[in-house]
């Protein structure tokens, strides 16, 4: 019962505000028990159907759950708590960041030209509203990409990054309430996304290659509505999503044709593993692919591709928000396509020597870790909190598992895409030094 913090408000808005206040606060935490709805309104002296009205908007706004006869209470990782601020790391002068998940900056294009040869053109063509969303030149060249990858024909939006774009696509086909069954450990920023919309979470576990067809089977079988899955490069654990894997999640699919399929193919630049899409396999998809990891961080654009009623209902609620991503900046991206410098093949082999020395280094130590592709590492370890803390003592800021982690067992993160040779050795060391040799995890 909550005995720390007592709710005021008279409407169903003032309620739920004075809640949700008291949420990001931390005068409300995580966990704790609201009171009864009846009790609540007759010491507040409204109408119970008040209160019901507060606790139902609370829910759809994902601060809190209703857990049947434990009664209602603030969700473990409310929205208006971020994942990010509990699991941030300080990293104190002096110590190696291994930890933000940042691309390394010397494998990033240089943007000048591109920005530049972008602006000359919207000089002499300038974009007006009314004009189309999507650049004509970025559409085309984004379906041959595509097509080339097995990715079927859809039609073109382009969103501010993949979050936006699995944001838009949530939103455009679910509602509050609604599960969605995500890889666990997954994205920390979707896992934040999920409560933000009202959504319900079923963690499916990941191993290499992929999510498990088992549990997906049993996420979707529980009522997940949805599925989202990362193609390559999966942060954090560097899952990819294998021929052989497709193949059984396409056969799971199959039995739940009406799941809503989102694909994530961030990777898509720095991976030299080929995409294996599942798109199409049912008949509500959508596949975004980011510049991001490419490109760099704030060149905020992704291509999202999808059945037609779905994208066309995400281009219809931006129209009413942003309207477009910026024409400037999406002709800037084509331009950076047909730049011959821009060499993803090597951008994939460099981050690779980095995670496949640090892998094995560590696999000498007697130290399990996993990292298939992409530019994370990721390592069991029994206690996160202290394993961070010997670490950051070494010299070292590696990112803690909770902020990735549902029900799938302790880890770190460690992002390798900073590393030199030179590092790897005393990185692994320090490592082991902080986590000890750890069992493999069986994953069934």
């Amino acid at each position: 019962m909550v005995a720390e913090y007592r709710i005021t408000g008279r409407r169903a808005g003032e309620i739920a505000a004075d809640v949700e206040a008291a949420v990001g606060s931390g005068a409300l935490e995580p966990g704790q028990v609201l009171p009864p709805m009846r009790e609540l309104a007759e010491r507040l002296g409204v109408n119970p159907h008040t209160v019901a009205a507060a606790y139902r908007t609370l829910r759809e706004r994902g601060v809190v759950e209703t857990a049947g006869r434990r009664g209602t209470r603030v969700r473990p990782r409310p929205a208006t708590t971020a994942r990010g601020r509990d699991h941030r790391v300080d990293i104190p002068p002096g110590v190696r960041n291994a930890a933000d998940g940042n691309p390394d900056p010397a494998l990033l294009p240089p943007l000048a030209a591109a920005f530049a040869a972008a602006a000359a053109r919207c000089d002499a063509e300038p974009v007006l509203y009314g004009e189309d969303a999507v650049e004509p030149d970025l559409a085309e060249a984004a379906r041959t990409a595509l097509a080339a990858d097995g990715v079927p024909a859809g039609p073109i939006a382009v969103t501010s990054g993949s979050l936006d774009a699995v944001e838009r696509v949530l939103a455009a086909r679910l509602r509050p309430g609604d599960a969605v069954a995500v890889e666990d450990p997954g994205w920390g920023s979707l896992l934040d996304l999920m409560p933000a919309l009202g959504l319900r979470t079923e963690p499916v576990a990941v191993d290499d290659e992929g999510p498990l067809p088992g549990a997906v089977e049993r996420a979707l079988g529980a009522g997940a509505r949805a599925l989202v899955l990362t193609c390559r490069a999966q942060n954090p654990t560097g899952a990819a999503v294998s021929a052989r894997r497709a193949a059984d999640l396409a056969e799971v699919l199959a039995r739940h044709p009406g799941t809503l399929l989102v694909e994530d193919d961030h990777g898509h630049g720095i991976v030299d593993l080929p995409l294996r899409p599942l798109a199409g396999t049912v008949p509500r998809w959508a596949l975004v692919r980011s510049a991001a990891k490419a490109y760099g961080p704030d060149l905020r654009i992704a291509v999202l591709t999808g059945d037609p009623v779905t994208v066309d209902r995400v281009q219809g609620r931006q129209r009413l928000g942003p309207g477009w991503v910026s024409r400037l900046a999406q002709r800037a991206l084509v331009e950076l396509w047909r730049q011959p410098a821009v060499r993803p093949a090597e951008v994939a082999a460099a981050y690779g020597r980095r995670r496949e020395a640090l892998i094995a280094a560590l696999d000498r130590r007697g130290v399990p870790a996993r990292g298939r592709s992409g530019m994370n590492v990721w390592v069991p370890v029994p206690d996160e909190t202290g394993a961070v803390a010997r670490l950051l003592h070494a010299g070292w800021a590696v990112a803690p598992g909770a902020r990735f982690r549902l029900a799938a067992p302790p880890g770190v993160r460690v992002t390798v895409s900073g590393l030199a040779e030179d590092d790897i050795e005393p990185l692994a060391e320090a490592i082991t030094s902080a986590v000890g040799p750890a069992p493999a995890r069986r994953y069934e």
